[in-house]
């Protein structure tokens, strides 16, 4: 089984709770590191002693730097153009996930309120990022 690093750039508690329960048990060899401010991230990734995460999450709704401009950001960088980042957000707005998109997003899912489908999302699109890392 694959194992991986999951950099989650998430604000709210309540979902950094439901992202840890959600993938728990069904994905034991993910390890989900938290960041609740943008700021810190991009010095996060580009820390050579640091893990370098797989997949970055990444909520849009942050407060002081927001989403958009980290997203830019790790676009701007050469040595991240690597790095899936991958919105996940409650915000379904159209011109939104345009926009996203054109920042270099990989792709853009819109966060469910049912836990089951949250957990259901969230697994799927880790699946799909790492390989398949879902304990049997």
């Amino acid at each position: 089984m694959a194992e991986g690093l999951v950099l989650v750039v998430e604000d709210s508690e309540e979902d950094v709770e439901a992202m840890s329960r959600a993938l728990g048990r069904s994905h034991p060899l993910v390890r989900l590191e938290f960041a609740e401010r943008a700021e810190t991230v991009q010095e996060r990734l580009l820390d050579p002693a640091a893990e370098r995460p797989r997949l970055v999450l990444l909520d849009l709704n942050l407060p002081g730097y927001g989403g958009h401009d980290l997203l830019a950001a790790l676009r701007a960088r050469p040595e991240l153009a690597g790095l899936p980042v991958v919105v996940f957000t409650s915000s379904t707005a159209p011109a939104e996930v345009d926009a996203c998109y054109a920042a270099g997003a990989d792709s853009y899912i819109f966060k469910p309120l049912n836990f089951e489908l949250f957990r259901t999302v969230l697994g799927n699109t880790v699946d799909f990022w790492l390989g398949e890392v879902r304990a049997d």
